[in-house]
């Protein structure tokens, strides 16, 4: 991706504004720190350590890494904005749910949770106003701090020199901090309720081309509740599940720099309801246990894949990326503004289950066989303009979002 150095050098400038000496003073013993005077929003620089409420009056600072500790409930209200600070590497800013810690935010589709960069100019008037994009920063700006991770104890499959571990350090998180571990044997776990929360323009690099993820679920149970989520310009991927049987409901990823859906460690859920906008790499990279364990298979369904933006000159590559030991089921998917080469990589599995019902591409039928290995299309595939059961993709339940808003999301 072109960097905009003149966008990159304004952002920075605006963090200098916002960044100010730590401050946890708390003279209304609310478990919050007060306002900094001059901006009004709570620098947030220690970790959550005891039950703790975000409100929307606030805007929340991200001034590093900030962890929810086992144990401990942070509460988000509906329309909070909360603002990472810039950094890179050991400075990046996240949000980290650890294993055994709760994240209640459950916002609302007339007043979204916001996760943002300090130097998007977004402010609770804005949310009230019903104006949910940025005012200041374009829709790929990414990068520009890191993101939200939430980790938990249910089983997941990945090896150390070839041995089966249970738990393994989460990506984007140093090792040098226990908080980043994930993973156990509690496949119903719960890490709280995440509703209509918009994560946006982060991704921050914390070394080697290790970047943060939109929205990074890490061995998350299946009594978390996940639904109403938007990811925009993600440096990294948009959503990438590390095993765990959480499911996501209505989902939009739109602009991120790598792969839009990712799924990686035997992730045993389900995705249903979701959009896919022009992502830099994979739609979907899709791959099976990293160990000898296999918990089973995820499945993806009711979907609508925008392929590429030509107007912003974005391209995704494979339109579905597998390993041969993936097990997925793909069922009522439609694929739309699909360029020549742009391919499923592999039809066929040795060791993995793959399954594709009623996926669509949108194409002339004549040049369909060009997107597959050899030339062959698989059962489940047809070409057409329309899903094969549009009546099972609401994308009205997405339209509170910025993609809404700015007329990005696809109709049907």
């Amino acid at each position: 991706m072109k960097t905009n150095w003149k966008l990159l050098s304004l952002l920075f400038a605006t963090t200098a504004l916002f960044t100010f000496s730590a401050c946890d003073k708390d003279d209304d013993d609310d478990n919050n720190p007060d306002p900094i005077e001059e901006t009004g929003n709570v620098i947030v620089t220690q970790n959550i350590t005891e039950n703790t409420t975000w409100t929307s009056d606030k805007v929340y600072q991200l001034a590093g890494r900030i962890t929810v500790v086992e144990g401990v409930t942070l509460t988000i209200e509906p329309g909070t904005i909360i603002k990472g600070e810039m950094g890179t590497g050991a400075n990046a800013t996240a949000l980290l749910v650890a294993r055994g810690g709760i994240l209640e935010a459950e916002g609302e589709a007339t007043a979204p949770i916001i996760f943002t960069t300090v130097g998007d100019e977004i402010s609770p008037e804005d949310i009230a106003a019903g104006n949910f994009g940025s005012p200041n920063l374009p829709n790929d700006a990414n990068g520009l701090w890191g993101g939200v991770i939430v980790l938990g104890k249910a089983p997941i499959s990945a090896s150390n020199e070839g041995a089966d571990i249970s738990e393994v350090q989460i990506e984007g998180i140093p090792t040098s901090d226990a908080n980043g571990l994930y993973g156990g044997d509690k496949s119903d776990d719960y890490s709280g309720k995440l509703k209509y929360i918009s994560i946006r323009h982060g991704g921050a690099n914390i070394g080697d081309g290790n970047e943060i993820n939109g929205l990074t679920l890490g061995g998350v149970g299946s009594a978390t509740i996940i639904e109403n989520i938007e990811i925009v310009a993600n440096q990294d991927d948009g959503i990438e599940w590390f095993g765990g049987s959480v499911s996501v409901k209505n989902a939009v990823v739109w602009n991120t720099g790598d792969d839009a859906i990712d799924a990686d460690q035997s992730w045993t859920g389900t995705l249903d309801n979701f959009v896919v906008i022009a992502p830099g790499d994979h739609n979907f990279e899709l791959d099976g246990p990293e160990g000898s364990s296999d918990n089973g298979a995820y499945t993806l369904k009711n979907g609508v894949i925008v392929a590429n933006d030509t107007e912003m000159k974005r391209f995704s590559s494979d339109l579905i990326n597998t390993d041969d030991n993936t097990s997925v089921t793909f069922e009522n998917l439609l694929f739309t503004a699909i360029e020549a080469g742009q391919m499923v990589n592999r039809v066929s599995h040795d060791v993995g289950t793959v399954s594709f019902n009623d996926i669509v591409l949108d194409v002339d039928a004549e040049n369909l066989s060009t997107h597959f290995p050899n030339g062959e299309v698989p059962e489940g595939f047809s070409a057409g303009n329309a899903p094969a059961n549009a009546s099972a993709i609401n994308l009205d339940a997405l339209g509170w979002t910025w993609t809404a808003q700015a007329g990005a999301l696809p109709t049907l």
